[in-house]
């Protein structure tokens, strides 16, 4: 009897234990948590290029973890840090631009209202929703806050740089390694977590599933619809188009949402200001070609490996952003699939146990 309380006593204090080092570890990493989840993200999106390398040079082969290391580097890293410090001088260009020059919505706002019938200026006035001089106070607003919003995060970004190239470093050093070791490092996984080999397996398949369609399908989304949208934004004239192509990318990301937070005020503007060619050719181009780019691609690309609702991924993706800031578009829809999957093993859990039950006092 002693030997048993011993033996449980033992098993608790190791488990306390567990859980301590395991905390402090994982608390120890929070600095650099976005490094490692893009390493993670990033060797899980070039797995198939490693696998064939691997094939080629052996498991574990330094050579094929820096031939898809130097990949990466100049196919994905290179190019987006081109397409960063344009970004950053287009932004602090348009700063400079609404700073100096000044807002006047003036013109804008008289051509909303020359626009309105009279039938629905009465209406709106009923609802207190007339006084079209507030509005110009508050667009103003919006914008001069805006503009600081922009100002302050391409200031950020200066001010950051060191943390930025510490944080890349770590991701491409640890990338080499997950590169290089991540089949060996799958299988420990896979046996340690403390489920059976089923419940193990389905749950690192989900995982990389969900990562491979949000990231990949998502970005795939989003680098066709920022680029036809900067493009027309260009073609039509809007300065910053760069800025604005990004920002549609982004947002792209949401589902339902997406990208006509940006072009759909333009083309609303363009109209109300009496260029109805312009609002005409944005409007067909937001409606027709990137609206019509996201019903074709997102089912395919994402609610297909991820199996989750719209709502779901809108909902999940919203709500990791909020938390996690532009991690949480990842992070947000893993753990939606993640709670999915976990209820669903439960629940087939508890149907095959129904059925064993019920096959067990099954009269022969």
């Amino acid at each position: 009897m002693e030997g048993a309380m011993h033996t449980t006593t033992h098993k608790i204090a190791f488990f306390l234990l567990l859980i301590f080092v395991t905390y402090a570890f994982v608390w120890l990493l929070m600095p650099y948590y976005g490094s490692i989840l893009w390493a993670v993200i990033l060797a899980i999106l070039f797995r198939p290029l490693q696998r064939r390398l691997e094939d080629r040079f052996g498991e574990g082969s330094n050579i094929a973890a820096i031939i898809t290391l130097l990949l990466f580097i100049f196919l994905v890293l290179i190019p987006a840090a081109m397409i960063i410090s344009s970004l950053v001088n287009e932004g602090t260009s348009l700063y400079q631009q609404l700073r100096t020059s000044g807002i006047d919505l003036r013109e804008f706002v008289t051509n909303i209202r020359a626009a309105v019938p009279s039938s629905v200026m009465v209406w709106l006035d009923r609802l207190n929703l007339g006084d079209f001089d507030a509005l110009r106070d508050r667009l103003t607003s919006v914008l001069m806050q805006g503009s600081q919003i922009i100002a302050s995060r391409v200031l950020s970004v200066g001010q950051d740089t060191l943390q930025f190239f510490v944080s890349l470093g770590l991701m491409l050093y640890l990338l080499f390694f997950l590169f290089r070791d991540g089949s060996a490092l799958a299988r420990t996984i896979r046996r340690t977590i403390p489920l059976n080999d089923a419940y193990s397996g389905a749950l690192i398949d989900k995982f990389a599933a969900v990562v491979r369609a949000t990231v990949k399908g998502n970005m795939i989304i989003a680098a066709v619809q920022g680029a036809i949208g900067g493009v027309a934004f260009w073609l039509l004239g809007i300065k910053a188009a760069l800025l604005w192509g990004v920002l549609m990318a982004f947002l792209s990301m949401l589902p339902a949402i997406g990208a006509a937070f940006v072009w759909l005020p333009a083309a609303i503007y363009f109209l109300v200001t009496g260029d109805y060619f312009k609002g005409t050719v944005l409007m067909f181009i937001g409606l027709a070609v990137i609206g019509l780019i996201d019903n074709l691609l997102r089912p395919p690309l994402v609610g297909k490996d991820t199996q989750l609702p719209d709502y779901a991924v809108l909902l999940s993706t919203v709500g990791g952003i909020a938390l996690f800031g532009i991690n949480g578009f990842v992070i947000g829809p893993l753990i939606a699939a993640a709670f999915i999957a976990v209820w669903t093993l439960l629940t087939a859990e508890r149907e095959a146990q129904a059925l064993r039950m019920k096959g067990g006092h099954h009269p022969h």
